[in-house]
């Protein structure tokens, strides 16, 4: 959001985006803590087509949008591709990631859909959250940067 060169409709662009990411995680149920434990449980499938169709609508729409745009139309920036080292931190944070989710019942995005919905006590998961997030980086600011730092693995 740095660059000087975007256009004005970049920030409505993320609100926006945010809005309908939420309405849709209210309405299909991905917000309730409940329904994400008896799919992880196997008890219920139906957010794997939630999962599915939005897996499905963002294929389409990045294959579309990099075949016949040359460029990000709100940045102009062209499309790179970013890869990322696959290493142990990767793991270590999606084991993280994973565990988080299977004991609450609920990841990131969907945590403030909760709030949204009225699911007050999702705060307490949102606390640890940035708890969690503040600690890592504290501890990485005094071993250094080992993420970043192809070199450290």
């Amino acid at each position: 959001m740095s660059d000087d060169r975007s256009s004005p409709l970049v920030l409505p662009a993320i609100y926006l985006g945010g809005l309908v990411f939420g309405f849709g995680l209210a309405i299909s149920g991905m917000a309730r803590p409940e329904v994400v434990l008896d799919f992880l449980q196997f008890d219920d499938f139906g957010l794997l087509f939630v999962m599915g169709g939005a897996a499905v609508v963002t294929g389409v729409t990045f294959a579309v949008g990099t075949r016949y745009l040359d460029r990000a139309p709100l940045t102009g920036r062209p499309y790179t591709r970013r890869l990322k080292e696959f290493d142990r931190n990767v793991v270590a944070g999606g084991v993280v990631f994973g565990v988080g989710w299977g004991v609450s019942g609920i990841c990131p995005g969907a945590a403030y859909a909760s709030v949204g919905i009225g699911n007050l006590p999702i705060l307490w998961a949102i606390t640890g959250m940035f708890l969690g997030a503040y600690i890592h980086g504290y501890a990485r600011s005094l071993g250094g940067d080992a993420a970043g730092d192809a070199s450290a693995n």
